[in-house]
Protein backbone atom coordinates (compact mmCIF):
# COMPACT_ATOMS: atom_id res chain seq x y z
CA UNK A 1 0.00 0.00 0.00
CA UNK A 2 1.45 3.30 -1.07
CA UNK A 3 0.82 6.55 1.57
CA UNK A 4 1.96 10.19 1.10
CA UNK A 5 3.00 12.33 4.24
CA UNK A 6 3.50 15.89 3.49
CA UNK A 7 7.00 17.44 4.58
CA UNK A 8 7.76 20.64 3.59
CA UNK A 9 7.00 21.48 -0.06
CA UNK A 10 7.86 17.76 -0.86
CA UNK A 11 5.72 14.57 -0.36
CA UNK A 12 6.91 11.55 1.33
CA UNK A 13 6.12 8.21 -0.20
CA UNK A 14 5.88 5.30 1.77
CA UNK A 15 5.23 1.73 0.70
CA UNK A 16 4.06 -0.10 4.41
CA UNK A 17 5.44 2.63 6.23
CA UNK A 18 9.15 2.37 4.46
CA UNK A 19 10.70 5.48 2.35
CA UNK A 20 10.65 5.49 -0.95
CA UNK A 21 11.51 8.38 -2.87
CA UNK A 22 10.45 12.59 -2.36
CA UNK A 23 8.97 14.71 -5.16
CA UNK A 24 8.19 18.19 -4.81
CA UNK A 25 5.10 18.87 -4.11
CA UNK A 26 4.65 21.34 -7.06
CA UNK A 27 3.83 17.88 -8.97
CA UNK A 28 0.54 18.08 -11.17
CA UNK A 29 -1.68 14.77 -10.33
CA UNK A 30 -3.65 12.88 -13.65
CA UNK A 31 -5.71 10.47 -12.70
CA UNK A 32 -8.08 10.71 -16.00
CA UNK A 33 -7.44 9.11 -19.45
CA UNK A 34 -9.12 12.42 -20.84
CA UNK A 35 -6.40 15.00 -19.95
CA UNK A 36 -4.92 16.72 -22.67
CA UNK A 37 -1.64 15.10 -21.69
CA UNK A 38 -2.48 11.61 -21.45
CA UNK A 39 -4.35 11.95 -25.22
CA UNK A 40 -0.77 13.68 -26.73
CA UNK A 41 1.45 10.74 -24.82
CA UNK A 42 -0.78 8.12 -27.22
CA UNK A 43 -0.50 10.10 -30.20
CA UNK A 44 3.37 10.59 -29.29
CA UNK A 45 3.45 6.58 -29.03
CA UNK A 46 1.18 5.62 -31.88
CA UNK A 47 1.82 8.45 -34.73
CA UNK A 48 5.11 8.90 -36.22
CA UNK A 49 3.77 11.96 -37.51
CA UNK A 50 2.52 13.25 -34.30
CA UNK A 51 6.30 12.41 -33.20
CA UNK A 52 8.16 14.74 -36.24
CA UNK A 53 5.41 17.85 -35.72
CA UNK A 54 6.33 18.14 -31.98
CA UNK A 55 9.82 16.94 -31.77
CA UNK A 56 9.43 14.95 -28.72
CA UNK A 57 9.17 11.05 -28.12
CA UNK A 58 7.81 8.70 -25.37
CA UNK A 59 10.83 6.65 -23.00
CA UNK A 60 9.41 4.17 -20.86
CA UNK A 61 11.46 3.13 -17.64
CA UNK A 62 14.18 3.78 -15.23
CA UNK A 63 17.49 2.64 -17.51
CA UNK A 64 16.20 4.46 -20.66
CA UNK A 65 15.99 7.31 -19.21
CA UNK A 66 19.17 7.48 -17.75
CA UNK A 67 20.44 6.14 -20.64
CA UNK A 68 19.07 9.17 -23.03
CA UNK A 69 20.27 12.11 -20.24
CA UNK A 70 23.66 10.04 -20.50
CA UNK A 71 23.44 10.21 -23.99
CA UNK A 72 22.45 14.03 -24.11
CA UNK A 73 19.09 14.22 -24.85
CA UNK A 74 16.85 16.51 -22.95
CA UNK A 75 13.88 15.50 -20.66
CA UNK A 76 10.81 17.78 -20.51
CA UNK A 77 8.62 15.74 -18.63
CA UNK A 78 8.58 13.03 -16.10
CA UNK A 79 5.61 11.27 -15.51
CA UNK A 80 5.63 9.18 -12.58
CA UNK A 81 3.45 6.13 -10.65
CA UNK A 82 3.76 5.35 -7.04
CA UNK A 83 1.69 2.26 -7.11
CA UNK A 84 4.16 1.01 -9.92
CA UNK A 85 7.82 2.23 -9.15
CA UNK A 86 8.83 0.19 -5.79
CA UNK A 87 12.21 1.56 -4.91
CA UNK A 88 12.94 3.60 -7.31
CA UNK A 89 13.59 7.52 -7.32
CA UNK A 90 13.12 10.29 -9.60
CA UNK A 91 15.37 12.76 -7.94
CA UNK A 92 18.49 11.95 -10.39
CA UNK A 93 15.71 13.00 -12.98
CA UNK A 94 14.77 16.20 -11.20
CA UNK A 95 18.16 17.79 -9.44
CA UNK A 96 19.67 19.11 -13.13
CA UNK A 97 17.25 18.27 -15.83
CA UNK A 98 14.60 20.39 -14.01
CA UNK A 99 11.92 18.99 -16.16
CA UNK A 100 8.10 19.27 -15.47
CA UNK A 101 7.12 16.93 -12.90
CA UNK A 102 3.38 14.72 -13.42
CA UNK A 103 2.52 11.98 -10.97
CA UNK A 104 -0.61 9.61 -12.78
CA UNK A 105 -2.59 7.35 -11.40
CA UNK A 106 -2.23 3.45 -11.67
CA UNK A 107 -5.24 3.32 -14.64
CA UNK A 108 -3.49 6.34 -16.44
CA UNK A 109 -0.42 4.91 -16.48
CA UNK A 110 -1.40 1.39 -17.70
CA UNK A 111 -3.18 3.94 -20.17
CA UNK A 112 -0.32 4.85 -21.57
CA UNK A 113 2.60 2.51 -20.98
CA UNK A 114 3.70 0.60 -24.07
CA UNK A 115 5.30 -1.86 -22.41
CA UNK A 116 4.28 -3.82 -18.81
CA UNK A 117 7.20 -3.31 -17.05
CA UNK A 118 8.75 0.10 -16.82
CA UNK A 119 8.64 0.51 -12.89
CA UNK A 120 6.38 3.17 -13.24
CA UNK A 121 8.62 5.84 -14.96
CA UNK A 122 7.95 7.43 -18.36
CA UNK A 123 9.51 10.66 -19.87
CA UNK A 124 8.82 13.01 -22.52
CA UNK A 125 12.22 13.57 -24.24
CA UNK A 126 13.08 15.79 -27.13
CA UNK A 127 14.45 14.11 -30.02
CA UNK A 128 17.60 15.36 -31.72
CA UNK A 129 18.82 16.06 -35.12
CA UNK A 130 20.49 13.03 -37.12
CA UNK A 131 22.27 14.74 -39.42
CA UNK A 132 25.16 13.36 -41.22
CA UNK A 133 26.51 16.60 -40.73
CA UNK A 134 27.13 16.29 -36.88
CA UNK A 135 28.77 12.77 -37.27
CA UNK A 136 31.68 13.66 -35.68
CA UNK A 137 34.69 11.21 -34.88
CA UNK A 138 37.30 10.88 -32.24
CA UNK A 139 39.95 9.08 -33.97
CA UNK A 140 41.55 8.74 -37.02
CA UNK A 141 40.55 5.17 -37.95
CA UNK A 142 36.38 5.09 -37.20
CA UNK A 143 34.29 1.98 -37.73
CA UNK A 144 30.78 2.44 -38.99
CA UNK A 145 27.77 0.31 -39.43
CA UNK A 146 25.63 0.97 -42.18
CA UNK A 147 22.63 0.03 -42.57
CA UNK A 148 20.22 0.45 -45.94
CA UNK A 149 16.53 0.63 -45.55
CA UNK A 150 15.65 -1.34 -42.38
CA UNK A 151 12.43 -1.61 -41.69
CA UNK A 152 11.79 -3.73 -39.14
CA UNK A 153 12.14 -2.22 -35.39
CA UNK A 154 13.45 -5.61 -34.14
CA UNK A 155 16.33 -5.73 -36.59
CA UNK A 156 16.84 -2.23 -35.87
CA UNK A 157 16.92 -2.88 -32.41
CA UNK A 158 19.24 -5.28 -32.22
CA UNK A 159 21.92 -3.57 -34.76
CA UNK A 160 21.91 -0.66 -32.25
CA UNK A 161 22.54 -3.02 -29.51
CA UNK A 162 25.24 -4.64 -30.83
CA UNK A 163 26.68 -1.35 -32.40
CA UNK A 164 26.93 -0.40 -28.81
CA UNK A 165 28.58 -3.50 -27.19
CA UNK A 166 31.27 -3.27 -29.92
CA UNK A 167 31.32 0.83 -28.88
CA UNK A 168 31.09 1.19 -32.93
CA UNK A 169 32.15 5.18 -33.78
CA UNK A 170 28.96 5.37 -35.50
CA UNK A 171 25.42 3.42 -37.07
CA UNK A 172 24.35 5.28 -40.31
CA UNK A 173 21.06 4.60 -41.89
CA UNK A 174 20.03 5.15 -45.52
CA UNK A 175 16.98 5.76 -46.64
CA UNK A 176 14.94 4.87 -43.05
CA UNK A 177 11.81 2.80 -43.54
CA UNK A 178 11.05 2.67 -39.36
CA UNK A 179 10.59 6.42 -37.13
CA UNK A 180 14.20 6.10 -34.98
CA UNK A 181 11.62 7.19 -32.07
CA UNK A 182 8.80 4.54 -32.44
CA UNK A 183 8.24 3.19 -29.19
CA UNK A 184 9.31 -0.45 -30.41
CA UNK A 185 12.85 0.43 -31.64
CA UNK A 186 13.23 1.72 -28.58
CA UNK A 187 12.29 -0.92 -26.70
CA UNK A 188 14.11 -3.52 -29.22
CA UNK A 189 17.33 -1.72 -29.01
CA UNK A 190 16.98 -1.42 -24.68
CA UNK A 191 18.32 2.27 -24.71
CA UNK A 192 20.72 1.77 -26.98
CA UNK A 193 19.32 4.04 -29.61
CA UNK A 194 20.90 6.68 -27.09
CA UNK A 195 24.38 5.45 -26.47
CA UNK A 196 25.13 5.34 -30.42
CA UNK A 197 26.52 8.40 -32.63
CA UNK A 198 23.32 7.77 -35.11
CA UNK A 199 23.26 9.64 -38.55
CA UNK A 200 20.49 9.36 -41.20
CA UNK A 201 20.37 10.19 -44.57
CA UNK A 202 19.87 8.64 -48.40
CA UNK A 203 21.88 6.25 -49.78
CA UNK A 204 23.66 9.00 -52.04
CA UNK A 205 24.51 11.11 -48.83
CA UNK A 206 26.01 8.37 -46.60
CA UNK A 207 28.09 7.35 -49.88
CA UNK A 208 29.70 10.83 -50.44
CA UNK A 209 29.79 11.13 -46.55
CA UNK A 210 32.04 8.16 -46.44
CA UNK A 211 34.35 9.07 -49.40
CA UNK A 212 34.91 12.41 -48.06
CA UNK A 213 35.99 10.99 -44.75
CA UNK A 214 38.26 8.94 -46.48
CA UNK A 215 36.41 5.32 -45.15
CA UNK A 216 36.57 2.30 -46.79
CA UNK A 217 32.89 0.92 -48.04
CA UNK A 218 32.99 -3.02 -47.12
CA UNK A 219 29.44 -4.10 -48.53
CA UNK A 220 27.50 -7.58 -47.45
CA UNK A 221 27.02 -9.10 -50.38
CA UNK A 222 26.80 -12.40 -52.44
CA UNK A 223 28.73 -11.39 -55.14
CA UNK A 224 32.21 -10.64 -56.11
CA UNK A 225 32.84 -10.81 -52.56
CA UNK A 226 35.69 -11.79 -50.46
CA UNK A 227 35.85 -13.86 -47.25
CA UNK A 228 35.23 -11.25 -44.28
CA UNK A 229 38.57 -12.97 -42.39
CA UNK A 230 40.46 -12.02 -45.34
CA UNK A 231 39.79 -8.51 -45.27
CA UNK A 232 41.91 -5.97 -43.57
CA UNK A 233 39.28 -3.76 -41.13
CA UNK A 234 41.61 -1.67 -39.25
CA UNK A 235 41.78 1.24 -41.27
CA UNK A 236 39.07 3.63 -41.29
CA UNK A 237 35.80 1.25 -42.46
CA UNK A 238 32.61 1.02 -42.94
CA UNK A 239 30.38 -2.17 -42.90
CA UNK A 240 27.20 -1.95 -45.27
CA UNK A 241 24.05 -4.01 -44.67
CA UNK A 242 21.39 -4.46 -46.56
CA UNK A 243 18.22 -6.10 -46.41
CA UNK A 244 17.61 -9.85 -45.65
CA UNK A 245 14.88 -9.62 -48.50
CA UNK A 246 16.81 -7.54 -51.86
CA UNK A 247 19.87 -7.22 -49.99
CA UNK A 248 22.09 -3.90 -50.93
CA UNK A 249 21.28 -1.47 -53.94
CA UNK A 250 23.21 -1.80 -57.08
CA UNK A 251 24.36 2.05 -55.56
CA UNK A 252 26.54 1.09 -52.80
CA UNK A 253 27.36 -2.00 -54.78
CA UNK A 254 28.90 0.57 -57.18
CA UNK A 255 30.80 2.24 -54.92
CA UNK A 256 32.07 -0.39 -52.77
CA UNK A 257 35.62 -1.06 -51.79
CA UNK A 258 35.34 -4.48 -51.19
CA UNK A 259 32.20 -7.06 -51.60
CA UNK A 260 32.63 -9.30 -48.14
CA UNK A 261 30.66 -12.09 -47.48
CA UNK A 262 30.53 -14.76 -44.38
CA UNK A 263 30.67 -18.57 -45.67
CA UNK A 264 27.62 -20.24 -45.30
CA UNK A 265 28.01 -24.33 -44.59
CA UNK A 266 23.86 -25.32 -44.06
CA UNK A 267 21.14 -25.14 -47.01
CA UNK A 268 20.74 -21.12 -46.70
CA UNK A 269 22.38 -18.41 -48.37
CA UNK A 270 22.14 -15.76 -45.44
CA UNK A 271 21.39 -14.52 -41.87
CA UNK A 272 19.39 -12.32 -39.73
CA UNK A 273 20.97 -9.25 -40.55
CA UNK A 274 21.83 -8.42 -36.67
CA UNK A 275 23.74 -11.90 -36.41
CA UNK A 276 25.97 -10.72 -39.75
CA UNK A 277 26.75 -6.97 -38.56
CA UNK A 278 27.74 -9.05 -35.13
CA UNK A 279 30.06 -11.26 -36.91
CA UNK A 280 31.38 -8.53 -38.91
CA UNK A 281 31.94 -5.84 -36.52
CA UNK A 282 33.22 -8.16 -33.59
CA UNK A 283 35.76 -9.30 -36.54
CA UNK A 284 36.86 -5.96 -37.31
CA UNK A 285 37.40 -5.13 -33.57
CA UNK A 286 39.59 -8.66 -33.07
CA UNK A 287 41.39 -7.06 -35.64
CA UNK A 288 41.82 -3.85 -33.92
CA UNK A 289 42.82 -5.25 -30.08
CA UNK A 290 39.72 -4.74 -28.93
Amino acid sequence: MVSILPVGRKALFLITGIAIFTVNMEAKLISSAQNPLVKNIILLKDKSRERKKTGLFVVEGQREIELALKGGYVLQTILFCPELMGPTSIDAFTKTTKPEVVQVSESVYHRIAHRGTTEGLMGLMQSKNHALENIAFSNKTPLVLVAEAPEKPGNIGALLRTADAAAVDAVLIANPKSDLYSPNIIRSSVGCLFTNQIGVGTTDEIIDFLQTNQIKIYCAALTASKNYVECDFKAASALVMGTEATGLTEKWLQNSDQNIIIPMQGEIDSMNVSVSAAILIFEAKRQRGF
